[in-house]
């Protein structure tokens, strides 16, 4: 399974994310609608997916970037949402407010300024720390710690309560 935001085509709603199978890892197919760009200001403009979901007890723990265009340029933060563990195109809980936005120096100054991307994830079940590898200003590297435990209570207590495909996935 593969979480992607298709171009914009004309068929497609643009900005979205989307979850698509394949039986061999090359022809890609049953693409399904997961979640819509949000009405939040760090979300507006598009979304799209970042590093690949953790799996944990309470769902598919994701981590996605959000855009929203302001007069200096693009800003591009980091969120989170849980998946259902058996239906990934189905949105469980979605954070309404960013969990990563630029505020650093090299997040804010680089070759594309105001960015920060998840890029990859190293979760250590053991300890529940996860390890999130983000891009920042698309010229350096950064690396932010949690614990998935309160990273998902955290996404579960900032959750939008109600899903329609306007703002989150179709439930």
């Amino acid at each position: 399974m593969l979480l992607s935001r298709p171009s914009d085509s004309g068929h497609t709603p643009f900005g979205d994310i989307f979850i698509s199978e394949s039986p061999d890892l090359v022809y890609w197919g049953k693409h399904r609608h997961v979640m819509s760009r949000g009405r939040e200001w760090w979300e507006s403009l598009k979304i799209g997916g970042g590093a690949a979901p953790i799996e944990t007890s309470e769902g598919w723990l994701t981590f996605y970037h959000g855009v929203s265009g302001t007069c200096n340029g693009y800003v591009y933060s980091i969120g989170g949402a849980i998946l259902d563990i058996n239906e990934p195109s189905k949105v469980l809980y979605r954070c309404d407010s960013w969990l990563l936005t630029p505020e650093k120096w090299y997040e804010e100054r680089g070759f594309v300024p105001n960015v920060v991307f998840p890029c990859a994830t190293i979760h250590d079940p053991d300890t529940g720390r996860i390890a999130i590898y983000y891009g920042a200003a698309d010229s350096y590297v950064g690396l932010a710690f949690g614990y998935a435990d309160e990273i998902i209570d955290y996404i579960k207590d900032h959750s939008k309560t109600t899903f329609d495909d306007t703002d989150v996935g179709r439930r």
